[in-house]
């Protein structure tokens, strides 16, 4: 495990270095060119770019430390007077404290949106292992039992329970998971299991410290749809 966390530490560091090396190379392009062909507002606004790039190839950190960079870069050298860190004129602070506001928005939305790409990514391959699952199942009392080990597992509940009420030939079933668990105290999170036909059940989950966060409510609600439809489904079958 400390082997794990020193390569991730070495990972992260490289890549803030390359993220800094990313904004030091656009800066020497521009010095190249020239920053009266340019103009502070083109660079500013070129700028955004390795930022940009950076934050999503390497993630926040890196982004913030293409974005300081840049920012001690376009001071120095694009802002008068040139070669200092000072500004000399209101217009230069304005241009300065817009440029770091953008590029601190750029890399709030780059990684929201990434996180939103993961979060929807992961999603979709558990709905579908949870779907392959369940389709291979053929009773209600064995898709309760798999349905309550899964939102054991994914959300780390110390307690999960799948209780279907009698219908037609079928009898009451009682699922836990673990088999031999027992509630303690009032549950985190009570879900109904409902179909066409109405009320099948409900799920009770006791997840404890640290609490169920709010965003893992859409994942459970995908798992207890699927559940529902794959009890309906054998029911119906029957």
């Amino acid at each position: 495990m400390k082997k794990l966390h020193l390569a991730i530490s070495f990972d992260l560091i490289r890549d803030c270095v390359l993220a800094v090396a990313l904004a030091l190379a656009t800066t020497a392009i521009f010095l190249l060119i020239g920053r009266s062909t340019l103009g502070e507002a083109v660079i500013a606004l070129v700028y955004l770019v390795p930022i940009g790039w950076s934050t999503t190839r390497w993630g926040q950190l890196p982004g913030i430390c293409a974005a300081l960079t840049a920012a001690l870069c376009f001071d120095f050298f694009f802002i008068p007077p040139f070669l200092t860190l000072d500004v000399g004129s209101l217009e230069g602070w304005l241009l300065l404290a817009i440029f770091v506001m953008v590029a601190v928005v750029i890399i709030g939305r780059i990684e929201y949106g990434l996180d939103q790409a993961h979060a929807h990514e992961r999603d979709a391959v558990m709905m579908y292992e949870l779907n392959m699952a369940l389709f291979n199942l053929h009773t209600p009392d064995e898709i309760a039992r798999e349905l309550a080990e899964r939102l054991r597992v994914v959300f780390q509940a110390s307690y999960v329970q799948v209780s279907l009420r009698s219908e037609a030939d079928w009898p009451a079933i009682v699922a836990s998971a673990p088999a031999q668990g027992t509630a303690q105290g009032r549950p985190d999170r009570i879900l109904p299991l409902l179909s066409a036909r109405g009320l099948m059940g409900e799920i009770c989950l006791w997840r404890g410290e640290p609490p169920l966060p709010l965003a893992d409510d859409r994942l459970l609600q995908i798992f207890v749809t699927q559940g529902a439809q794959a009890i309906q489904r054998v029911r119906s079958a029957r």
